[in-house]
């Protein structure tokens, strides 16, 4: 997906692995509020393939180390689906107040 995609808004690239990448939200709801997205085109949660585990393995290991670094005392995990989500791609929000 985002061999072809350039972002319109500058964004900070927290983590970039093979599968993912994981950025600061463009307009943050919160003090830390960051955006996890798969680079393989995904509509949705309901729509990723089980198999797929090296996007699995490097969501929880990039939300592991976010949490780490940024040493968030707590913090929500999101992810949403259909007519909740902005735009149809797989996308997890990390929201820490």
């Amino acid at each position: 997906m985002f061999a072809h995609t350039s972002f319109a808004i500058p964004v900070k690239r927290l983590r970039e692995t093979d599968a993912l990448m994981a950025f600061r939200h463009p307009k943050p709801a919160c003090p830390f509020h960051v955006l996890i997205v798969p680079k393989k085109a995904v509509a949705s949660l309901a729509e990723l393939d089980p198999a797929d585990t090296a996007f699995l393995t490097d969501l929880y290991s990039t939300v592991q180390s976010l949490v780490d670094e940024f040493k968030l005392p707590a913090y929500r995990l999101m992810v949403n689906g259909g007519e909740f989500q902005d735009f149809p791609q797989l996308h997890f929000q990390g929201v820490s107040p």
